[in-house]
């Protein structure tokens, strides 16, 4: 096939694509390169991936609307898997208007070249944090997302309702990917592994917020982008026993699906940090803080919807993966 990655030198895209690649598959890398975070990070994603048989790699901007309808005219992509987007709950909080031309414009740059040019399946990031003040757990499809607590979380709300309305309207079969909290060798300098272990590792503080009462749906970036390469396989479809009068989040008589992608296996805070601790070998000094504004105190994936679909199921324990990237992040910044 011949697939558009966007956000491919990004921590979910660079591993996605490499499994596409190593199956034989045609990839189109997007990225911008933004300096959301250190770019020379993302620089070294994208050279793992150059210099592979059947990469090939464009800058562009997702919310760049002439930008994006040349690209979909030229190369005509078979299926599209959507990752780029501004991220960061708390950075929404300061700089909204990134979120809406990234999230919501750029979303709908990508929505139209699918449209417009016959791609025979969507794949797209929603996130955990659709969730926002639901307490019910674990976490259903079948569940109301209508509180979100963060701008961002309303833009991958949004996200999935555009997406449905292009299935509804146009028979674009679309698939929503809900997040939980990824991590892994290559991730973003910006989540909670890479700062705990990055100020652990330099002798500094790290700030616990809620007081460390906090709870995550801690998934290994292997079996995310395993997941995604299985759900991009098997296209969405209409449910054809769903009832009108009886509407059900996760269902529709458009070919649409959502699907949470995490480890169904949450770990406290606490515990997240003792793993780093013992990966590291030195005992972090923790300042205990308030929740923060845009955050949740827990989330927890009910997966059996991914796994009936596609036969997903998350592989890697949570120790073992953040001994995994603590192997890397000292390889990779020689520390």
């Amino acid at each position: 096939m011949k697939v558009l990655v966007t956000g491919a030198a990004g921590f979910i895209g660079m591993h996605v694509s490499q499994l596409l690649l190593a199956r034989g598959d045609q990839v189109v890398g997007l990225d911008n390169l933004n300096d959301y975070y250190d770019p020379a990070l993302k620089l070294s994603r994208l050279a793992r991936l150059q210099g592979q048989p059947g990469f090939s790699f464009v800058k562009l901007s997702v919310e760049d609307r002439e930008g994006m309808a040349a690209l979909f005219a030229q190369q005509r992509f078979d299926k599209v898997v959507h990752l780029a987007a501004q991220a960061g709950v708390r950075y929404s909080l300061q700089n909204p208007h990134a979120y809406i031309d990234a999230n919501v414009q750029g979303f709908l740059n990508v929505l139209e070249g699918c449209r417009h040019h016959g791609v025979q399946h969507l794949v797209y990031a929603s996130s955990s944090s659709v969730y926002g003040g639901n307490e019910l757990m674990p976490f259903s499809e079948h569940h109301s997302v209508d509180h979100p607590v963060s701008l961002y979380a309303a833009t991958k709300k949004a996200n999935e309702l555009m997406a449905h309305t292009y299935s509804h309207l146009f028979g674009i079969p679309t698939t929503g990917l809900r997040f939980f909290t990824v991590y892994g060798p290559w991730g973003r300098p910006d989540m909670a592994l890479f700062l705990f272990t990055k100020a652990i590792l330099a002798g500094e503080p790290i700030q616990v917020f809620n007081h460390g009462q906090m709870v995550r749906d801690f998934t290994y970036v292997d079996d995310i982008a395993n997941g995604v390469v299985k759900v991009l396989d098997r296209n969405a479809t209409a449910d054809p026993d769903y009832d009108p009068l009886r509407a059900d989040p996760a269902r529709s008589s458009a070919p649409y699906r959502v699907f949470n992608i995490g480890n169904h296996d949450p770990v406290t805070l606490m515990a997240f940090i003792e793993a780093i601790e013992q990966a590291v070998g030195r005992e972090a000094v923790k300042n205990f803080m308030p929740l923060q504004d845009g955050d949740v105190p827990a989330t927890h994936a009910d997966v059996s919807e991914l796994q009936a679909w596609t036969g997903f199921k998350p592989a890697m324990p949570v120790a073992q993966g953040i001994g995994r990237f603590v192997a890397w992040y000292r390889e990779y910044y020689k520390v």
